[in-house]
């Protein structure tokens, strides 16, 4: 009798999704928008400045306008969605009141419309270190901002991944991160950023998960079956 090797199954993988992200003009969004179309899933992006929907149509999203500052109820916006990301935020530049309107309060927001479609997964970008406050008054603010956030959507009920990334860096894709709670601080490219994003919405061992993300040996999927405790895939699978 041949005893055959026992093969650790790939993870479930969801189904083709209609996803909306939010933020949808930011860095890391226009990187996440293709990976998003290439894994078959139906990509729409939330901006303001009708000027940039031709830069959403050629990175494959279909660009939805509304002011997320501005707009009460979000719910058209999202529509019929399967999954958001929230990658939104004030940016460079900008007051401790914006931290709050768009950081915060654009998060619960789509936690909102999210309930009332009947969304259920939410995949939040949030920063690391929230609760150790430093900086000027803006950047603490910026901090109180994404801490309160996070914790709406933790209350939530929704089915949520909550990455936090590090310093950010406009290098290109490593294809090895650092995945977990209480990392020390280092940076990330936006594109790994990007990367990690279109996988945790692959995987729904991710749901519930609150997870640093810098720079690091790991490949994106080993980083997740690391940080969720799943069995590492065996040596042919890649």
């Amino acid at each position: 009798q041949i005893c055959k090797p026992k093969i650790t199954p790939e993870p479930k993988k969801e189904l083709t999704m209609k996803i909306i992200v939010a933020g949808a003009h930011g860095q890391i969004a226009m990187l996440l928008h293709p990976l998003l179309v290439s894994n078959g899933h139906e990509v729409s992006g939330i901006i303001r400045n009708p000027d940039h929907a031709d830069d959403l149509v050629r990175a494959g999203a279909q660009p939805v306008l509304c002011d997320m500052e501005k707009e009460t109820d979000l719910s058209d916006a999202v529509r019929d969605a399967d999954a958001v990301v929230f990658a939104a935020g004030a940016g460079p530049g900008s007051g401790a009141a914006r931290k709050k309107t768009v950081d915060r309060d654009g998060a619960i927001k789509l936690i909102e419309a999210c309930h009332k479609r009947r969304i259920r997964r939410y995949v939040m970008i949030s920063a690391m270190r929230l609760d150790e406050p430093r900086g000027d008054e803006v950047f603490r603010a910026y901090l109180k901002a994404k801490s309160e956030a996070e914790q709406a959507l933790r209350e939530s009920g929704l089915d949520y991944t909550i990455l936090r990334p590090g310093r950010l860096t406009d290098d290109l894709p490593s294809g090895r991160v650092a995945l977990g709670r209480d990392l020390p601080s280092d940076e990330i490219s936006r594109a790994d950023v990007a990367e990690m994003i279109a996988e945790v919405l692959e995987w729904p061992e991710c749901i519930g998960q609150e997870w640093d993300l810098t720079r690091g040996n790991e490949r994106y999927d080993a980083a997740i079956r690391k940080a969720t405790g799943m069995p590492d895939a065996p040596p042919d699978f890649y």
